[in-house]
Parts: C-alpha cells; structure tokens; sequence
C-alpha cells in the first residue's frame, strides 16, 4: 500500500525532479516495467492525479511517456505539431491546472521538428503549404528569431527549435490564467528540448524565456 509521502501531491520541483530521474533511466535503458496489475488499473479508474502536464509535439518518436519513464496515470499530456498554444490547447492546460492542479508544466520540443523546418520555409523563402498545415506555421512562425544564414541548416533548425519552446513558454506565462497561477505559487512551467538521436532531454534555463528579438 502507498504511504502518505507517496500519495502526497509533490511539488513542482519535485515533479521536475521525477521528470529527470524517469529521462536518465530511459538513457540507460533502465526503464520500469510496463507490467499493469488489474488493482493499478482499478485505482486508476477513480480518478488521476497526474503531477506534470507536458504539451509535446505530435512526432511520433517523441512519445513523453516513454522518454520519461512515466506509467500510467502519472503524466497528463497534450500533443500538437510543433508544441503550439492553440486556442483548443490552452484549454486542455487550463483544466490540467484548475482542475488536475499539476504542479508543473512542461513544453517539450524535438531536435529536427518537421513543423518548426516548415515554417523557417514559410518565414524565409515564402513556401506555401495547404491551407490548415499553413494555420498551424502561422502559430510558430512569430516566435522564430532571425537565424544567421552563415550556420549550417541542422544548426538553424536547432535554434529556431529552442526559440519555438521558448515562445510557447511565454505564452503560457502571459495568459490571464499562467498570470494568475504563477501569482499564487502553483505553477512552474519550464521548456525542455528532446534529442531524437540521443534520447536525452534538455531543459532550458528559466532566464531564456523571453520573446524574440
């Protein structure tokens, strides 16, 4: 049976913390089993109490659950091409943080994100896509900053990936409601980028999340 640490909501460094401790054990191939035990499964048809919301991209070999050794019931995940906030996202995060209350929040984006690649085409080179796929850049292309063309195309992606977490981040932090919970102490939100040919996740320093120049 879970003690009373164990069912205790954990704090937002703490669920970070978690978050770290699940992505080394991933590394190292230690993942937990993913064995389900029909009474996990009961406990879990009460209710969750997930203790981090992290809104990833869509790419389907950025899976959250796995590359943070988290299992069931333990994340409350939104997924969307290039880790946007669209106005259908923000609401999932609003009932993760009014109702779920997960202490942190997480937007994770992906080294080589064929959604941030497109709308570097669209900003730079004027590329035009089908109708819905060029709402969904219209939503990434404010946040990315003005590369130096004198760096590699793989080294342009890279930062306009970074700028692309951080624009989210941002925006998150500037609704009424990040406002609000941050003004109240109950929400840490922190961006993080996935190296696809590492597996390692890189967290972003909390200072870098400022709007493009």
């Amino acid at each position: 049976m879970g003690s009373s640490t164990e069912n205790r909501r954990p704090s937002a460094d703490e669920a970070l913390a978690r978050l770290m401790e699940g992505n080394e054990r991933f590394l190292r191939g230690e993942a937990r089993s993913a064995a389900i035990t029909r009474e996990t499964l009961a406990d879990l048809a009460k209710g969750q109490q997930p203790y981090a919301t992290i809104l990833g991209c869509s790419d389907s070999r950025v899976p959250p659950e796995w590359v943070f050794d988290a299992g069931l019931g333990e994340l409350f995940v939104v997924r969307v091409a290039g880790n946007i906030l669209a106005p259908e996202i923000a609401g999932s995060l609003q009932y993760a943080g009014s109702h779920l209350e997960t202490p942190l929040f997480v937007v994770l984006g992906h080294e080589g994100c064929g959604a941030i690649s497109a709308a570097l085409a669209a900003k730079r080179e004027g590329e035009q896509f089908r109708s819905r796929v060029q709402l969904l850049l219209a939503s990434i292309v404010p946040g990315l900053p003005d590369v130096d063309a004198q760096l590699t195309s793989e080294e342009q992606l890279s930062r306009a990936v970074e700028s692309n977490v951080r624009w989210t981040v941002r925006q998150v932090l500037d609704s009424p409601e990040g406002q609000a919970r941050a003004a109240e102490g109950r929400m840490k939100i922190v961006g993080a980028v996935y190296e696809i040919e590492t597996g390692r996740v890189r967290f972003l320093p909390p200072d870098e999340y400022t709007m493009p120049s």
